[in-house]
């Protein structure tokens, strides 16, 4: 948010501190802008996708009958689409005028169905995977360089961790001092050159900070590293609390598809239960058999309402598996996410976890991703669009700064006063960094060190304009 300086401040400029936090604004932007640009991007695309426009058919509009078919009545016409398969997964319609989804499992590549409840018209059937959601959500998440915790997670991380360092120093440098607040909360339209676009990187940037710092935790909950390793790592619903339950080798991540988060973030790294034994409660009556038809009906039974899904277990030993979360687009509300597990033999519930089961870290990061990915409403959708252009907006206003500021044949890295030493506030800063996030604090001591080696010219330049 830095730019040429105005009179009134010429005397903060000069000093040691103003120009260090100008210069490593300048550095966490060198490499933080591009990827601000393709978050912003993919998180449009993948707002669209989600949000409004599901690519399985979610949101199709249909005429509502008297009365639906059986779910055996329309898992049959799903299947008769693609004999030789099997329901992997029943979503129920969103609404009495939306389609029912069905994911039928095939050799070749699993579907999905988007059929007529009341008809058993297939409204569209397309394969479960090449979505562009899932295409634009590995790129956001991963670059395509290994999914979750591979090498593209690593510079995603170092960039989010770095872009906590541009708001901090961007906030310090557009402070206002003796030039009032008007020039930090309204854009100088009238403003010409390089002035307009400081005005419109530095307010749009004030404006915003906040949101920004909140879709950089956000997003960094999800990161191999800080997310994976620590917060989610300490911040997990534990299995002990299901009480003589026994436990698969699997996590609950497992049923994610891809790239795409589709299980809540407090029950990804807990160990799925496993059926086969004595264990649970009453869940289905005894006698009665345990098929989709029956599972679908003990989830409306114990309180599940609206769009909520069954998954099929997957092998001998896996467990039907209820949901209805924000993280799966089923609710707006994520303070009413409900996972419930039940036994493929006797029909019992051997486990289940609510919101109010889980840490208060968990909590957080169920509101904070609903609202990080546009799940809380319209609102929330309209909300992350602007957010979105608006951090397209102040990269490319600094870029554009950066360009008309630099010297003809010049990087144009803004230069430290002669006889430089490191403030004691930049060093606080980056031990701070470097303790919440240990890829920012690399990466700050990786830049110190190639900032330290370029040559004394370079990097002094007592009357360098700002």
């Amino acid at each position: 948010m830095s730019s040429t300086i105005l009179p009134q401040q010429d005397a903060v400029a000069s000093t040691r501190l103003y120009r260090a936090m100008w210069r490593w604004h300048f550095y966490a932007g060198l490499y933080v802008i591009p990827f601000l640009i393709m978050l912003a991007v993919t998180g449009l695309i993948i707002l669209w996708f989600t949000a409004i426009a599901p690519e399985y058919g979610d949101r199709l509009t249909l005429q509502p009958g008297a009365q639906a078919l059986s779910i055996t009545q329309q898992a049959d016409a799903a299947l008769a689409a693609h004999p030789g398969g099997t329901i992997g997964k029943y979503v129920a319609p969103l609404g009495p005028d939306n389609p029912a989804l069905f994911q039928v499992n095939l050799e070749q590549g699993n579907r999905m169905i988007a059929l007529d409840p009341y008809t058993g018209q297939i409204l569209r059937d397309r394969a479960q995977d090449g979505t562009w959601n899932e295409f634009a959500t590995d790129i956001h998440g991963s670059l395509l360089l290994g999914g979750s915790g591979g090498f593209g997670d690593f510079l995603i991380e170092v960039a989010a961790s770095l872009g906590i360092v541009l708001l901090i120093t961007g906030l310090y440098l557009w402070w206002p001092r003796g030039t009032g607040w008007r020039d930090v909360l309204v854009p100088r339209l009238s403003a010409g050159g390089r002035a307009f676009w400081k005005s419109i990187h530095s307010v749009t940037g004030f404006w915003m900070s906040l949101v920004i710092l909140f879709f950089l935790v956000s997003g960094l909950s999800w990161a191999g590293v800080w997310g994976g390793k620590f917060v989610q790592a300490w911040s997990t619903f534990p299995a002990e609390k299901w009480d003589s339950v026994p436990l698969s080798d699997e996590a609950h991540a497992g049923m994610n598809h891809g790239a795409l988060k589709e299980v809540p973030w407090a029950l990804e790294q807990t160990l799925m239960p496993a059926s086969g034994s004595a264990a649970g409660v009453t869940g289905l009556p005894e006698g009665v058999p345990v098929v989709l038809e029956s599972v679908v009906a003990l989830g409306r039974a114990i309180g599940f309402e609206g769009r909520f899904q069954v998954a099929v277990p997957s092998d001998k030993t896996g467990v039907w598996t209820l949901s209805q979360d924000s993280m799966s687009y089923d609710s707006p509300d994520p303070t009413a996410d409900r996972t419930v597990h039940v036994d493929q033999y006797t029909g019992k519930i051997l486990a289940s976890a609510a919101f109010a089961d889980y840490s208060l870290a968990g909590k957080a990061m169920a509101v904070g991703i609903a609202l990080h990915e546009g799940q809380m409403g319209l609102w929330n959708i309209v909300l992350n669009v602007v957010f979105c252009l608006a951090v397209i907006l102040i990269a490319v206003s600094g870029v554009v700064m950066w360009w008309l500021r630099r010297p003809v044949g010049e990087f144009g890295v803004p230069l430290y006063p002669k006889a430089y030493r490191v403030p004691l506030a930049i060093l606080g800063l980056a031990v701070l960094v470097a303790i919440a996030f240990p890829l920012g604090g690399a990466a700050i001591a990786l830049i110190a060190v190639v900032d330290f080696l370029l040559p004394k010219r370079v990097k002094e330049a007592g009357s360098a304009k700002a």
